[in-house]
């Protein structure tokens, strides 16, 4: 078993908030990728914080929601000093503070409009709990952060490293569906990394009402089947998921790993790095968050354990 010496806070993270983001086990997870990556899929990018921390030759960031994949973009093709200029003069121009409710509802009004991605962040630095939502219409509804949420200097410091970073990556942002997402030119020295919504944890956030795709038992099984697509062309994946979560049970997932008996399943769990999977004792309501792979992962961090396990 191997320590690492490489802590969270050496990661860059996203300035957003983004629900389900793995930054805080990016040193749990990240050390079981493969060592040499060509190229690195990210299909369900996300908030990108495992994207922007991944060493490879190519890396393509995937998301399904247009407005967020827009952001990316413009942070990667405008230089910093415009992009912080653009989020300055907003504030100021609107008065934006943790209690003018006005000034944010009149900038939401012109993003909605004019759907401008710098004023999609600010929008966000802005709303409570600085989260993403759209209505069904397209159309960002997130209310406002009310003395909680504001575009403050560890936000601002969390965008400058990342928007740094991108500038350093040979990083393609893609928005597609991510069974439209063609893997057919991947090789056996490129990795896919999947981190989809969770079956049995998944919000109203992707419920599939709000104009983008929903996650349900189609979707998981389709993923599932991509994945087995992958395995075949020689390709490394690894996927992100819970196996239970307050007493539900995703028995599609747990049916796929036992039809497929060469997966490696590495628990992502502080509570029970040194139990064999048979004599854990699990808190009813916690989670047992998962990272598979189709592969032996080489380094196993001294927070996580490796089983072989009879998932029955």
């Amino acid at each position: 078993m191997v320590a690492l010496t490489r802590q969270t806070d050496a990661y860059i993270k996203s300035p957003l908030n983004y629900i389900g983001g793995k930054y805080k086990i990016l040193n749990q997870i990240l050390p079981l990728f493969p060592e040499k990556i060509d190229t690195f899929v990210d299909l369900f990018a996300g908030g990108c914080n495992v994207g922007v921390n991944v060493n490879a030759g190519t890396i393509y960031c995937n998301d399904n929601l247009i407005y967020l994949i827009d952001m990316y973009s413009e942070f990667q093709s405008e230089t910093l000093t415009d992009i912080m200029n653009h989020i300055e003069n907003r504030i100021a121009d609107l008065d934006l503070s943790l209690t003018n409710e006005t000034g944010y509802k009149k900038l939401r009004q012109i993003y909605n409009q004019e759907k401008n991605p710098l004023d999609l962040f600010v929008l966000i630095a802005y709303s409570f709990n600085h989260q993403i939502r759209f209505n069904s219409d397209h159309e960002f509804n997130n209310p406002f952060g009310r003395e909680r949420s504001c575009f403050n200097p560890k936000m601002r410091e969390n965008l400058e490293r990342f928007v740094m970073r991108l500038k350093t990556l040979n990083m393609i942002f893609t928005n597609k569906c991510f069974n439209e997402f063609d893997l057919s030119f991947l090789s056996e020295n490129d990795f896919v990394y999947c981190d989809p919504p969770y079956l049995i944890t998944t919000g109203s956030y992707n419920d599939g009402k709000r104009g983008f795709t929903g996650w349900s038992e189609k979707e998981e099984l389709a993923l599932l089947n991509i994945l087995d697509k992958l395995n075949k062309q020689n390709v490394k994946f690894a996927l992100s998921n819970v196996l239970t979560h307050k007493g539900k049970v995703n028995d599609l997932l747990k049916n796929w790993l036992n039809s497929n008996s060469d997966y490696q399943v590495n628990y992502l769990d502080f509570n029970y790095s040194n139990s064999s999977y048979h004599t854990i004792i699990r808190d009813k309501d916690a989670s047992e968050e998962v990272l598979i792979t189709n592969y032996q992962p080489t380094k196993i961090s001294n927070n996580l354990s490796l089983f072989d396990v009879a998932l029955v």
